[in-house]
């Protein structure tokens, strides 16, 4: 056993079979992926990367099945698949992009498919069907997916995935903000393994519920406050455009995304045409906000294409760039999207035995959570025009935006 130091969970403690994986290649390039992208140009702090994030989630996987194991809660589960969930929590960033999720917005492939071949193939795949079985590499691969049929799906994809938990408190604290406050203990000691609709699965105690209302208004607060900062959203749409920029002329090749760091993909962006918006992005002079509207003040609909049509984003841009006398790319447009960014649907074991499932239906006797998460998420949602120069962006020029 290896103990690591870490500055949230203190000490780490890796398994052989885990050092091994942590030594490949392709888990040491997360120590050059930064969590939070371009995040640090607004919090200094926020300069952690993936690499920590994927030890933080592997201990928060050893911690949790540490305590469904002294239940008794995993002796019908075969003991292979502990093994395999350890590994999924270990390795589920693996595929990411260089600067976190942003290329996924403008079409490069998601992550979690990125990681694929990385895992079932090559040197992590040979050492999971080594050490722990061999189908390990496709299980775990199914478990990132959120596709396994193991009971123990939800500890790596779901509602209440551990992967949320550790990179909320690592986040808030790498940020310095105050509103990753999360009962941890108390979220783990109430996950639990429960038979709903005729299947065995996580869920979580009744007792959890104030725990997992704490989730929630930090996973809001985090995105109003953080991740959907403006000028995080700013640098994130010219780092956008710039990529783009750069596959449309064939300086860059999205295939190669997944195997580049942060700095590998800024060296290759160095050759491509639009060094004036790369210069900016690196002295940090942020294109300023021209427009802003919460996505619940408008109506329900309206924009939702900014975040999937790229071809109908970049024509609208530039077609507003010269209706305000900029040059292309000097207007961009951003309105983020994340479905199931306060997404809340699993069953919930009450304290009398019975299983009820939170859905949108809630529960009786609490805060309906589904109903306020999407409140949540529509306050926190916000459309934004940034511009390269002060302009007047009239209230004729936004109607027909969002025509």
């Amino acid at each position: 056993m290896t103990s690591i130091r870490d500055p949230l969970w203190n000490t780490i403690v890796v398994d052989a079979v885990a050092r091994r994986l942590i030594d490949t290649p392709v888990f040491q390039r997360l120590r050059y992926v930064r969590q939070l992208g371009l995040a640090h140009l607004v919090y200094p702090g926020a300069t952690h990367t993936r690499f920590e994030h994927a030890l933080g989630a592997y201990h928060l996987a050893r911690r949790t099945l540490g305590v469904l194991d002294d239940r008794r809660e995993l002796d019908a589960i075969p003991p292979d698949e502990r093994g395999v969930v350890i590994a999924a929590a270990l390795l589920h960033d693996v595929g990411h992009h260089p600067f976190s999720h942003a290329l996924e917005e403008i079409g490069a492939q998601h992550h979690e498919v990125a990681a694929r071949p990385l895992i079932t193939q090559g040197p992590i795949a040979d050492e999971l069907r080594a050490s722990i079985a061999p189908d390990a590499p496709e299980r775990v691969y199914a478990l990132i997916r959120g596709q396994s049929a193991s009971p123990l799906q939800g500890l790596i994809s779901g509602s209440l995935d551990l992967d949320k938990i550790e990179y909320l408190k690592r986040d808030a604290f790498m940020c310095g903000v105050p509103y990753g406050e999360i009962d941890v203990d108390r979220l783990i000691n109430a996950l639990t393994v429960v038979h709903d609709a005729g299947r065995v699965t996580i869920g979580v105690l009744e007792k959890g519920l104030s725990a997992l209302e704490s989730l929630l208004f930090a996973k809001y607060q985090m995105y109003r406050n953080v991740y959907w900062h403006h000028a995080v959203r700013s640098a994130t749409a010219m780092y956008k455009r710039l990529v783009d920029d750069a596959i449309r002329d064939g300086a860059l090749d999205d295939s190669a995304l997944s195997s580049l760091t942060d700095e590998g993909l800024l060296h290759v962006l160095d050759t491509a045409s639009n060094a004036p918006l790369l210069d900016a992005l690196r002295t940090r002079r942020l294109y300023k906000r021209a427009f802003e509207c919460a996505a619940g003040d408008l109506p329900d609909g309206a924009g939702d294409w900014i975040a999937v049509e790229l071809d109908r984003v970049r024509a609208t841009e530039d077609a507003l760039a010269r209706r305000l006398g900029l040059a292309s790319g000097e207007v961009l447009l951003d309105f983020p999207e994340k479905p199931q960014m306060l997404g809340l649907d699993l069953p919930v074991r009450l304290r009398g035995g019975q299983v009820h499932r939170l859905t949108r239906e809630g529960l009786r006797g609490s805060i309906n959570l589904p109903v306020l998460s999407d409140e949540l998420y529509r306050s926190a949602r916000v459309l934004r025009v940034f511009v390269a120069r002060p302009v007047s962006l009239g209230e004729d020029a936004i109607r027909s935006l969002l025509g």
